[in-house]
């Protein structure tokens, strides 16, 4: 963690200290929607603060005119990972995530006062926009994978892009079990178990991955402790099951390092795509961070993927397997193209997180 950053402060016009404490107020309504009270009153108790001409207002000032950056996030992200670090156990009494009460108003004194001067934690996070990985999607990507891995016959090469620390690209290294049927580590602490209806995928399928590597802008060391403790803390206090589930990959991830590379996704993807690689099917994934990229980038992605499927041949096949937001944004959808020939599968719907898996192929 860095700790030599200092804070820009950003005086708000009182036009602003509306705007964001309106921010603040609409992302509180949300947290009662996904049932996280802790983080739904922290945000009221802070949009109080900025409507009453609190400095407060300067550490989340950019969120009053593009509320994508998500400043009150990432300042109750470094809080969190003070609390997962050790640095604030009278924070810790209250926090869910650390067998704390919930109470958010009891907390908030001690949020107030560190935010009047932030620690290093703090600033750190205020530099970093928040990222998580959450290991929850697996249970839609894995379906993806036994279908290519099944039509094949091939051992599989996986390529990820926007990996963050790589939690999913040890997919077969977790548990999935439904109607007596499994596939992966039947010891894993990670565990997915009768979440798929309708149907379920194939886990009966013979599915080897031989070579796995990611991309990611920044991506995050899951086998040290910063990257650890950087990764829980952008789960909400009071999310129990994402949070135990993303502690449970951390540990897989200590035993098995992975390959994420820093790089732009377009340039990074060119490289890998541009030979086949004989004998084993490779298969180009990504979860939620489509939307996240430019539109020419969105543009070159698809031209490289279109490219390389050209050259596809039954002894190198490619597959494009992505699990991205719906039109409604209130799901996600799980879609498979393949080569050669290029026909695309919709193959399940899904929650952004932990959910129900919606398994149609």
């Amino acid at each position: 963690m860095a700790t030599d950053v200092t804070l820009a402060r950003v005086s708000a016009t009182p036009e602003e200290r509306t705007a964001l404490a309106g921010v603040l107020r609409a992302h509180a309504g949300y947290c009662r929607k996904v049932s996280t009270p802790f983080y739904a009153d922290l945000m009221v108790l802070m949009a109080d603060e900025v409507d009453a001409g609190s400095p407060m207002a300067e550490l989340m000032a950019p969120d009053a005119t593009d509320p994508e950056l998500g400043y009150r996030l990432r300042v109750l992200g470094g809080l969190h990972r003070m609390v997962l670090g050790g640095e604030a156990p009278d924070l810790a009494r209250h926090y869910p995530s650390a067998g704390g009460d919930g109470d958010a108003a009891a907390a908030w004194p001690r949020i107030r006062e560190l935010l009047a001067e932030p620690p290093p934690a703090v600033l750190d996070a205020l530099t970093r926009p928040p990222q998580t990985n959450e290991v929850g999607r697996s249970a839609a990507l894995v379906g993806g994978f036994l279908l290519v891995a099944g039509h094949t016959g091939l051992p599989l090469r996986i390529l990820e892009l926007g990996s963050s620390a790589g939690l999913n690209l040890r997919f077969d290294r977790y548990r999935y079990q439904q109607d007596g049927v499994g596939f992966g580590e039947p010891a894993s602490p990670v565990r997915f178990e009768n979440r798929w209806k309708p149907g379920r995928p194939p886990f009966d399928a013979d599915c080897r991955v031989v070579e796995r590597r990611g991309c990611d802008r920044d991506p995050i060391d899951a086998t040290a402790e910063d990257g650890r403790l950087r990764l829980l803390s952008y789960v909400w206090p009071g999310q129990t099951e994402r949070f135990e589930l993303l502690a449970a990959a951390l540990e897989v991830a200590r035993d098995d390092p992975v390959t994420v590379d820093r790089a732009a996704i377009p340039d990074w993807l060119d490289q890998q795509l541009r030979s086949t690689v004989p004998d084993r099917a490779t298969v180009v994934f990504h979860s939620v961070v489509w939307s996240y990229l430019a539109d020419d980038e969105r543009a070159a992605v698809g031209s490289t993927l279109w490219a390389a499927g050209e050259r596809a041949g039954p002894d190198a096949p490619l597959a494009w397997l992505r699990l991205e937001g719906a039109p409604t944004m209130d799901h996600t959808e799980l879609r498979l193209t393949t080569w050669p020939g290029g026909g695309e599968q919709f193959l399940a719907r899904a929650s952004y997180h932990i959910g129900p898996v919606n398994w149609f192929a």
